[in-house]
């Protein structure tokens, strides 16, 4: 164990966070199974009583867990790009991630986790307001979710665990640079028609907003949150780096570049995730789901007009584009 991270503080806060989270949800997990088992809304005795009690103190958990967690995501990545200077080869978080197999396994555990947790807080709400109505999914909600955490906790210190720090790992430039012969985005697309379907499926989420079309504004949020995913690695990466083969999806959260990519993809996976909660909202909560869709909208848009600042910015102090090359990735026009 001499060779690896866990003697780091910073590993060993977000160890221990995961650690409090998950006995946190382990005690909400028990509850819940309790009124899974118990639960009736015709009785009116102590026991019922108990399990209505025990139920806001599981949103209490759920809470707490979730403020937790939204805490420790940025901070995990904030983490592994500071670990960069300690692992040979890294020169950034994409290199400490991409060390070893379970690196962004838990990245995608640790965002799939939070997305659940806002979730049940939001299916709490209407809960509450529909006098149970979903209580039993709800706490069915909470044990998966305890087992999504107890994975987390696992993946988190095998990830650790497992980073030698004697021996030297592949960085961005090879884990998001564009060989050449290699076209990285999908269906084929190139930069400029990627680029095109990236604003038009936005205006897509716009018309069909406005038009109330619930099921084209979900399909919508669906491919534009492919699209845009590839959007920022290679056509705004770039442009924020300022550098025209740079394409990393985490230097852009380094003091260098002011910590935008926190923002960007803060504003990326809020505004997905109010987009698909909307069509949830929808067709299993029965209730309107515009006020979900129009904060989706209003996020995004806000994502699209940062990340098209830095094109702005760059035309404005170079009087020119970055332009795409045969090989697919990017040079600057001179």
């Amino acid at each position: 164990m001499n060779n690896t991270l866990l003697h780091n503080q910073n590993v060993i806060i977000l160890l221990f966070s995961s650690l409090i989270s998950t006995i946190a949800l382990a005690i909400a997990m028990v509850l819940a199974v309790d009124i899974l088992m118990h639960w009736d809304v015709q009785k009116f005795d102590k026991k019922q009583y108990r399990l209505e009690k025990n139920s806001w103190l599981i949103a209490t958990l759920i809470g707490f867990v979730a403020a937790l967690k939204l805490i420790a995501l940025p901070y995990f990545v904030f983490t592994i790009d500071a670990l960069s200077s300690v692992v040979p080869g890294a020169m950034c978080g994409a290199g400490v991630i991409s060390f070893n197999s379970y690196g962004l396994k838990l990245l995608f555990v640790k965002i799939l986790e939070v997305g659940m947790l806002l979730f049940w807080l939001l299916l709490n709400r209407y809960d509450i307001k529909a006098l149970y109505r979903w209580i039993k999914p709800k706490m069915w909600l909470v044990v998966v979710i305890f087992l999504l955490s107890c994975i987390q906790l696992w993946l988190e210190f095998s990830f650790f665990a497992n980073i030698d720090i004697h021996q030297v790992t592949h960085c961005c430039s090879t884990l998001y640079g564009l060989l050449e012969g290699m076209n990285p985005l999908p269906y084929g697309l190139d930069t400029k028609r990627l680029l095109v379907l990236f604003f038009l499926l936005y205006a897509l989420l716009i018309s069909s907003y406005i038009a109330k079309e619930d099921l084209i504004f979900f399909i919508a949020i669906i491919l534009f949150a492919q699209i845009a995913y590839y959007s920022v690695l290679y056509f705004f990466a770039p442009y924020i780096y300022e550098q025209p083969n740079h394409n990393c999806p985490f230097c852009m959260m380094q003091k260098e570049y002011h910590y935008v990519g926190y923002i960007v993809w803060g504003l990326f996976f809020m505004g997905i995730f109010l987009g698909v909660f909307s069509m949830f909202a929808k067709k299993v909560l029965q209730i309107k789901s515009q006020p979900y869709q129009k904060a989706s909208v209003i996020v995004l848009g806000v994502f699209v007009i940062l990340l098209s600042s830095y094109v702005a910015i760059y035309y404005y102090k170079h009087h020119t584009f970055l332009q795409e090359v045969k090989s697919g990735g990017m040079m600057m026009e001179m």
